[in-house]
């Protein structure tokens, strides 16, 4: 049974910075990643890595001001999120598929339903 564990939303104001944390039951390398979802939008994918690998990937629009990182040896991830907007505000959800190849952020975000998710941690930004 995979579980994952996100941690580090809050409210904050604009321009300032949040450091969101996923913590996966598995120990095996894995594809994981972010999204969030805004009320009355669909969710939507914002960052995902292999943690067996080097690389991670973050949105185009996200890029300047998220960053995602790992710590293998906690089985977890970080998003790094600095700048932030009331834009950002949303549920942020962490995802595990159980894959280490091809295109991670392709697998998360192709097809929802084969992924496993946290529960989700909210993020708030005022302006």
């Amino acid at each position: 049974q995979v579980q994952l564990v996100e941690s580090g939303g809050g409210s904050v104001q604009a321009g300032g910075s949040l450091r969101l944390s996923c913590a996966a039951s598995v120990r095996n390398s894995n594809c994981m990643g972010w999204f969030r979802q805004a009320p009355g939008k669909e969710r939507e994918g914002v960052a995902a890595l292999f943690t067996g690998g080097s690389t991670a990937y973050v949105v185009d629009s996200l890029k300047d001001r998220f960053t995602l990182s790992k710590d293998n040896g906690k089985n977890t991830i970080y998003l790094e999120m600095n700048n932030v907007k009331p834009e950002d505000t949303a549920m942020y959800y962490c995802a595990l598929s159980l894959t280490n190849s091809g295109s991670c952020y392709h697998h998360l975000s192709s097809d929802l339903s084969r992924n496993y998710w946290g529960q989700g941690t909210q993020v708030t930004v005022s302006s």
